[in-house]
């Protein structure tokens, strides 16, 4: 996906050594005199990353590419919290309250696991500092499937389910939370990304598993309207920023799309097909974390990196 950083004219005789901190430069090749315009553009793709310990779907998941975190989930619910470093997971401390279909924020030493599921909706969150799980401040509405964002003292829990899809949205603290303004569109099996006072959710279903493609931006007190996903798709994972996400994977695909703050564009395509899986980490360094894949019905330990590398073209004028 392009984005603009800055656009230059320059008369040089060779190729710009700068050019990549520019988006486009247009210069002239004095020894083939000809006019030459040069861009750059983020090209990602997906790689094997070291697979979970215990392979699970609807997990909390936060942290970045190389300071990954992944705490429950499961096709029963789990306690286990995992750590990774880049290259490998390692056990962490386990959830007080073993629990499925909930979300994550924060980081790899100051997580959030936020609602989810037991024998019916939870409403507990629970902190991390790198070793152990402590009791947080309840949400207000007990739910699942749910998307999450934010940091650990300044967190957010968007839509999800209770009996059916909701629209509510609460804002953490560090202490309690309270009620933000709601979604727009009520919506659960959605992603989340970016913090509590420029959040983002996307896709999701509305409770009939049908898949929605539209998108809503927070302004950390209200939702606007985003720009539409290219594929609507239930059990998405979200990460990055409210200007800079990626929306990955979900039933029924492959796919990788980039937000730009404007506009989605595909990215590169996962290595298998799952939804139900962590997202972590920035839109150019990602983490896909585990999931749920459909046809065999099996719930996965793979993980999988995504990096953008910012590479320029060259176009003869």
């Amino acid at each position: 996906m392009a984005k603009l950083q800055s656009t230059e004219i320059v008369g040089v005789a060779n190729r710009p050594t700068t050019i990549c901190s520019n988006s486009v430069c247009l210069w002239f090749d004095t020894t083939d005199t000809k006019f030459v315009l040069s861009y750059c553009k983020y090209i990602g793709s997906w790689s094997a990353g070291g697979s979970l310990i215990t392979a699970r779907r609807s997990m909390a998941a936060a942290g970045t590419q190389n300071d990954g975190l992944a705490a429950g989930g499961g096709a029963t619910v789990r306690s286990c919290t995992e750590e990774y470093n880049g290259t490998s997971w390692s056990v962490g401390g386990a959830l007080i309250t073993a629990r499925r279909e909930l979300v994550g924020a924060g980081t790899q030493n100051e997580g959030l696991a936020i609602g989810g599921f037991t024998t019916g909706s939870v409403s507990c969150t629970e902190e991390y500092n790198g070793t152990s799980w402590s009791s947080g401040g309840a949400l207000s509405t007990a739910r699942y499937i749910l998307a999450g964002a934010g940091t650990q003292n300044e967190g957010l829990a968007m839509g999800g389910r209770t009996s059916v899809s909701v629209s509510c949205v609460e804002e953490y603290n560090g202490t309690s939370w309270s009620a933000g303004g709601a979604l727009i569109t009520a919506r659960s099996k959605l992603g989340g990304a970016g913090t509590q006072n420029a959040g983002l959710v996307m896709g999701g279903d509305l409770g009939s598993s049908v898949p929605i493609s539209n998108s809503e931006e927070y302004n950390g007190t209200s939702w606007s309207v985003g720009c539409s996903l290219i594929f609507g798709r239930i059990s998405i994972a979200g990460t990055g920023t409210q200007n800079a996400a990626l929306a990955i994977g979900g039933f029924s695909g492959t796919l990788t799309e980039e937000y730009d703050g404007t506009s989605w564009s595909v990215g590169a395509q996962l290595t298998a097909e799952r939804g139900r899986m962590g997202g972590a980490g920035t839109q150019n360094a990602a983490l896909a974390i585990g999931g749920y894949r459909t046809g065999g019905e099996v719930t996965c330990s793979a993980t999988e990196e995504y990096t953008a590398v910012l590479t320029s073209f060259d176009k003869v004028k």
